[in-house]
């Protein structure tokens, strides 16, 4: 398994080191392993998560919904789980999605928005 130094992490994620060293803090991210050195190691796995979080952030999700909607993914993926966890956390998986549609639908609105007064002020310079 491949670990990573936290520089090599921001280059990857897009984010920076004091992003990265906040989600720690905040629980969104798993305290990363540590080498001899005491530089913070991280997995692909912490990568992704990462990488989830950021999509989650411009949807304006707040914290506890990002660890909630993490936390889902990760019982989700257990093969130990009960047919009745499973459709509970499928269910709030689905309340999610709803959530995503809904404010990528108000996205929408505002590029269309924005694209229509960009063209406005074309209008105007020519």
């Amino acid at each position: 398994m491949d670990l990573l130094q936290i520089g090599d992490v921001a280059d990857r994620t897009g984010l920076s080191l004091r992003t990265i060293r906040h989600y720690e803090e905040v629980g969104l991210l798993p305290e990363p392993q540590r080498s001899s050195g005491g530089f913070r190691l991280y997995t692909q796995e912490a990568i992704e998560r990462l990488l989830l979080i950021k999509r989650m952030k411009p949807l304006d999700f707040t914290l506890d919904e990002m660890r909630d909607l993490i936390d889902v993914r990760d019982q989700l993926a257990s093969p130990r789980l009960s047919r009745a966890a499973r459709a509970d956390l499928t269910q709030r998986l689905r309340t999610y999605h709803a959530l995503v549609e809904h404010s990528l639908a108000g996205l929408r609105e505002r590029a269309a928005s924005a694209e229509a007064f960009a063209r406005q002020l074309g209008d105007e310079i020519d």
